[in-house]
């Protein structure tokens, strides 16, 4: 197999798409931009009002997320027999099964297996945005057509997805109106209706779909025992790419194996509800192999890696493994919620970037570094998960794993030495409450709190308060009532 020399595009690198941008500094600049803002909160209450409906229905949900934890946890610690398992159905069904150990390798591999095709058209798909695939594509040669409604936007707006379902999210209709009206051939309508906007793109991509001859797709799942890939969406976009061109070729993450075929029967109870707030994928493609007369010919399946492997080898972060990639734990996240997928520089924004996007490309890799700290910890995350991933508790793993200043190291590693005994910390109590008595006088009108300290400590009071100490521990104050 002869690969079409190319090379990553310059955000790239071996491992995928990484931003060199960190969170603290992209945020405050989409925290300012209101439009933006107001879109978001629009967009993510109503999933969650739409969630939490659905859900009220089932009687075990809770039931169904353990189910669905525990059937990942078992693959993640059996993943070499069901990759080969899943190979084997697969290549008896009549696909070819290529194995790719990074981005590149991936990359190089759908390029080869695209052949003298100048275009292809794509089902959405977060691996193929995770390897940058688009981009090597693009420097191949090869235009790469998205055929899902929000990531055809993004697209033509020249613009990168900010939410993992609705990629489009940041955007309201008249500003896709205008994306449309720019970049789109043959859209000229004043309108921003949404029935004429899709009627639009709807028109665009079907001489798309009957003019193409490769397709590239991902999949939601892929089954060990039937060697079966699962694609689940909204438009039936998926389906027409998934059945009219001559060839498909999918890039799966590896996490995405499921052992047996009716395991698919929670799975798809859980992903519909969380994502999008339904019940059930309006469309719910289920393929196996090649059928000769039906479908497309020739199914190439890459399974890929890309630092998935290395996550196995945590038994803390690996069960970020288990995603699903519904986006529950974006929408009800109160920092995702006000600066947007963007601010991550991830291709997985949110909670689950946070914790997938250094484990997979490298936690000292561009921006990874500060991503465990864009989150509050308040745990709402891990409350909606469909498959338990205890989000805040990888958080704080990963912030012990990164990089620390000097200083504040040697700062933690007294505090550690005085809280291991209870007398230093007592005495370190009263004296810190006894330093603090003049303060307390001055900022009594401010309730106790100082708004501005001096250098290395201002970076505190940059965005928030320091409170003082209490005028009493809760110690002294349980002897004195008992003495009384």
């Amino acid at each position: 197999m002869n690969a079409r020399p190319f090379e990553l595009p310059p955000t790239g690198s071996g491992m995928g798409v990484v931003s060199k941008v960190p969170f603290e500094k992209a945020a405050p600049v989409f925290l300012g931009n209101p439009q933006l803002r107001a879109n978001l909160g629009n967009a993510t209450r109503t999933i969650r009002g739409k969630r939490a409906a659905v859900i009220a229905e089932l009687d075990d949900w809770e039931g169904l997320r353990s189910q669905a934890a525990s059937i990942k946890d078992d693959v993640l610690d059996n993943m070499p027999s069901y990759l080969a398992a899943f190979t084997a159905a697969a290549e008896a069904a009549g696909a070819t099964v290529h194995r790719a150990a990074d981005a590149a390798e991936a990359c190089a591999l759908v390029a080869s297996l695209a052949g003298d095709a100048r275009e292809v058209i794509k089902v959405k798909s977060m691996a193929t945005q995770e390897i940058g695939l688009n981009e090597a594509l693009a420097a191949a040669g090869i235009s790469a057509i998205e055929t899902d409604l929000a990531e055809l936007i993004v697209q033509l707006a020249d613009d990168t997805p900010s939410h993992i379902l609705v990629p489009a999210i940041h955007y309201n209709r008249s500003q896709i109106r205008d994306i449309f009206a720019a970049r789109m051939p043959g859209f000229s309508s004043p309108s921003d209706e949404p029935a004429e906007l899709a009627a639009a793109a709807r028109s665009y991509l079907r001489q798309k779909f009957l003019t193409t001859d490769v397709a590239v797709c991902g999949a939601n799942f892929a089954v060990a025992e039937s060697g079966s890939l699962v694609v689940v969406e909204s438009e039936g976009n998926g389906r027409m790419c998934l059945t009219l061109p001559k060839k498909l070729i999918a890039v799966v993450g590896i996490e995405k194996l499921l052992p047996r075929f009716s395991d698919l029967g929670v799975f798809l109870q859980l992903l519909p509800r969380s994502a999008t707030g339904e019940r059930m994928n309006p469309y719910t493609s289920i393929f196996t192999g090649v059928t000769p007369g039906d479908g497309p010919s020739s199914v190439h399946i890459v399974l890929l890696d890309n630092g998935r492997s290395n996550l196995l080898a945590d038994p803390v972060g690996r069960p970020a493994l288990r995603c699903i990639r519904c986006s529950a734990c974006l929408n009800v996240c109160p920092v995702y919620e006000r600066v947007g997928g963007h601010a991550y520089g991830s291709v997985y924004p949110g909670p689950i970037g946070a914790i997938l996007s250094p484990q997979l490309t490298g936690q000292q890799a561009g921006a990874n570094s500060s991503l465990p700290y864009a989150s509050t910890l308040c745990g709402a995350c891990y409350d909606v998960c469909p498959v338990k991933i205890n989000i805040p508790e990888i958080l704080v793993h990963l912030r012990q794993q990164g990089p620390h200043p000097v200083a504040e190291s040697a700062v933690m590693r007294t505090l550690s030495w005085v809280m291991r005994d209870r007398r230093r910390w007592k005495a370190a109590v009263r004296l810190a409450r006894t330093g603090a008595a003049p303060a307390r006088f001055l900022t009594r009108r401010r309730g106790g709190t100082i708004r501005r300290l001096p250098f290395p400590m201002s970076a505190w009071t940059e965005h928030r308060d320091a409170p003082l100490p209490a005028s009493q521990s809760f110690r002294d104050w349980w002897a004195k009532r008992h003495d009384s």
